[in-house]
């Protein structure tokens, strides 16, 4: 109860006050233009609704997708018919205006047919929005491919039945008929200010407080599916204190549709954006796990062999290509003494060494248990052995204490040394020459640097 009631105060109610401002603010703005501008263009309200149009055709390829991406967000699917049926709604709604292209045949306009398009695509929209809410309760639960299919069938036998329906009522059947706006006077009818308008507005109230108790708020998507519903009812209000079809209201309920689709589309694009990040950020990692040891975090043999081979194909006495193979003494002797995990961090110790002591262009790798390589580009045998030669120091200088516990005892490391001027080398032979310098270190009484001649 005491969650709740924090949920409330820290989202519910600012999210709340922030649409009431938004809205309010759209309107203020329009009683402004009202002031300024004493009448809009009829091919105003066409174009809006084309675009309108647009934005909900683009919000089902949305839903689609993302649907079908992940099946087990079957809530997605309702929405996705609501925009796909208000868009076509919206086709009948532009068939009322049939010179909608040419400013002078306006007086032909069938304000009747497009209030009853308009009452269909809300009475759609709002209830396959209260079943997306019901569905999204049951997002967890172990859903079968049967039920999902026979959800969407069920769905798509519903919105075509609303689009039907709506077709029958309009003036192109002549089997049903409805009125709800006056042609000649372009009044409203009592039918659709006594009844139907405050039908939806309740119908939209139910569906927010659904969406609102089922979602909670719980992410931008669904904000802007709890301000969408708000945006409508806030359209509806406005349409029910209008007496006619002409004039600012219509106008600003159209607006407010149009501004809460957009809302969505943003949430929508800005959510594609997280997943992009989000995917390079895992592929990145999963890379990075790819050419790089384990332990160590040093780079893996195979990365290694690659860098040196593309090295290698410019190599020449201006751009030599140097490679030291290194090899911790006695390390056998730390395993069998202090243990395998005491043993770890020693390995890991020297790796951060090597890691700190090139450059970024440089690479440390680790090729075996305690054998380590460096590949430094563009740097000759003097300049390769002076790397080695500070390494070798800098490790045989920490002990215990300086090493903070990572090295039970001082360690040394014996490191063999070749530069390839020529691009006739092979990576192999670059590493078994170096090696092969490595063990004569080993031979000649270890901890030291030889350089292969």
């Amino acid at each position: 109860m005491k969650t709740m009631r924090n949920r409330v105060i820290t989202l519910y109610i600012p999210f709340l006050l922030g649409c009431v401002f938004i809205i309010g603010s759209l309107q203020c703005a329009m009683l402004h233009l009202e002031k300024i501008i004493p009448s809009f263009s009829p091919l105003l309200f066409p174009t809006l609704t084309i675009f309108l149009l647009v934005f909900h055709l683009f919000m089902s390829c949305f839903m689609i997708m993302k649907y079908w991406c992940d099946r087990t967000r079957l809530y997605l699917v309702p929405i996705a018919f609501a925009f796909v049926g208000s868009a076509i709604m919206m086709v009948g709604t532009l068939a009322s205006f049939p010179g909608w292209l040419d400013l002078y045949h306006f007086a032909s306009v069938n304000y009747n047919d497009a209030m009853i398009f308009f009452l269909f695509r809300h009475l759609m929209m709002a209830t396959l929005f209260l079943l997306s809410a019901f569905l999204f309760r049951l997002r967890r639960e172990n859903v079968r491919p049967h039920f999902q299919q026979l959800v969407i069938f069920l769905i798509f036998l519903f919105t075509v039945g609303m689009l039907i329906t709506a077709w029958l009522y309009s003036s192109h059947s002549p089997f049903l008929s409805m009125d709800l706006v006056d042609n000649e006077n372009k009044q409203f009818m009592i039918l659709w200010q006594k009844t139907y308008n405050i039908v939806l507005i309740a119908l939209w109230c139910v569906t927010l407080a659904v969406l609102m108790s089922v979602t909670r708020l719980r992410n931008l998507f669904w904000m802007s599916g709890n301000f969408l519903c708000i945006s409508y009812i806030a359209a509806l209000v406005i349409l029910l204190s209008a007496g006619h079809t002409e004039g600012y209201t219509w106008y600003t309920s159209r607006l407010f549709e149009t501004l809460a689709t957009l809302m969505m589309i943003f949430v929508l694009l800005c959510d594609v954006f997280r997943l992009y990040r989000l995917s390079n950020a895992r592929y990145q990692q999963s890379y990075q796990n790819s050419i790089r040891d384990a332990l160590t975090r040093l780079y893996n043999r195979s990365y290694f062999y690659d860098t040196l081979t593309h090295a290698l194909k410019t190599a020449s006495v201006s751009k030599p290509v140097s490679v030291i193979v290194s090899d911790l003494d006695r390390f056998k002797r730390i395993n069998d003494t202090y243990g395998h995990l005491q043993g770890d961090k020693v390995l890991q110790f020297v790796a951060q060494l090597l890691m700190d002591s090139v450059r970024p262009e440089d690479v440390a790798a680790r090729i075996g248990g305690e054998e380590f390589v460096l590949l430094l580009q563009n740097t000759c045998a003097a300049d390769a052995r002076e790397v080695a030669e500070r390494i070798r120091v800098t490790l045989s200088g920490f002990d215990q204490e300086s090493s903070h516990g990572q090295l039970p005892e001082p360690i040394t490391i014996s490191m063999g040394v070749y530069t390839a001027t020529t691009s006739d080398d092979s990576a192999e032979a670059c590493v078994g020459l170096a090696d092969r310098a490595m063990y004569q270190a080993k031979e000649t009484g270890r901890n030291r640097v030889v350089v292969y001649r």
